[in-house]
């Protein structure tokens, strides 16, 4: 018989879920850009070109999270609706889906409207590339290619941590990925300082990325046709397909998975050259379809929103698995 805790993570997972598709980010005093603040202020005193250095302060960021984070889970041990409101606040400030899924909105309006200028100041909220010299087309790709990465990073990842470690789980995951925003660019200042916080990061989403690709594959079918002849059907044994064949190409250990199953989805093929502040990289192609179009943006949202809804029917599913094996609290 599962014990009440397991029930109260599993109903904090799923109302923090609804909170957040119903208010989206917190839009005054958001724990995570109090965190960056933190991080920010911490990196200024420590901070040296070496792995050693990152490590102390990827290590004192992470540490001081989880140990609020356990202090906070433990408070709720004997108390299932303190718990269940715990999981819920926390698992509202960490996930990011119905922003992301915004933000692809907001970049298909200017690109639909030709507000070339209006998308390319906009690409910042998505991604760190140099915007300046992208045409639609461009644009369309690099949001494509962000809200795939991004739902594994916003929506699955933290939910996958949540139901496996609760509290814990959704603030320490939120602040590695948090860190590797911050230092973990390829960049000289940061090629060094920034390693462990990068490498926490890829340990952290591999599990999850993994699992993002395989809800990309299984809500696929829900997915409007990409051309002629593109049968619903065919969208999940083409994400299958490129998923298997692709997945791997990509630099990251991760993201290639998320995206290449929505390429294979989507009907598209992503990769290629990008700018960014610290150079130029040129990625593998992933998928056979057509460059990605300004019409494509629409259909990435609502496969972002499919997979994120899917992820959170995981979620509780996984949360309740582990509480019947361990017989949890």
């Amino acid at each position: 018989m599962l014990r009440t805790g397991t029930t109260a993570r599993a109903a904090g997972l799923l109302l923090g879920a609804g909170l957040d598709a119903l208010l989206g980010d917190p839009r005054r005093g958001h724990p995570v850009a109090g965190f960056g603040r933190a991080a920010a202020a911490l990196e200024k005193a420590l901070y040296g070109d070496d792995r050693a250095r990152g490590a102390v302060f990827a290590g004192v960021c992470a540490g001081s999270v989880l140990g609020l984070a356990v202090l906070a889970e433990r408070a709720g041990r004997d108390r299932p609706l303190l718990r269940c409101a715990t999981t819920a606040v926390t698992t509202w400030a960490v996930l990011g889906g119905t922003s992301l899924a915004r933000e692809g909105e907001v970049m298909a309006r200017h690109l639909e409207a030709g507000s070339l200028g209006a998308a390319r100041l906009r690409l910042s909220h998505l991604c760190a590339r140099d915007p300046s010299g992208l045409d639609a087309p461009a644009l369309a790709r690099a949001t494509v290619e962000s809200l795939a990465e991004n739902t594994g990073d916003a929506v699955v990842s933290p939910l996958f941590w949540g139901a496996v470690a609760g509290v814990p789980g959704l603030a320490v995951y939120r602040a590695l990925n948090t860190l590797d925003a911050m230092v973990g660019y390829r960049s000289p200042r940061y090629a060094n300082f920034g390693w462990a916080a990068a490498k926490l990061d890829d340990a952290a989403n591999y599990p999850p990325a993994r699992l993002t690709a395989l809800l990309t594959v299984l809500t696929a079918p829900t997915l409007p046709g990409a051309g002629a002849g593109w049968g619903r059907g065919k969208a999940a044994g083409e994400a299958w397909r490129v998923l298997w064949r692709d997945g791997g190409r990509h630099p990251s250990p991760n993201a290639g998975r998320c995206e290449a199953a929505a390429a294979g989805a989507l009907g598209v093929r992503l990769g290629g050259t990008n700018r960014y502040a610290g150079g130029v990289e040129t990625r593998p192609t992933l998928g056979d379809g057509r460059d990605p179009e300004v019409s494509d943006i629409r259909r990435a949202v609502r496969l972002t929103r499919a997979v994120s809804v899917s992820a959170v029917v995981a979620a509780v599913g996984l949360t309740f698995a582990l509480g019947r094996v361990g017989g949890r609290r």
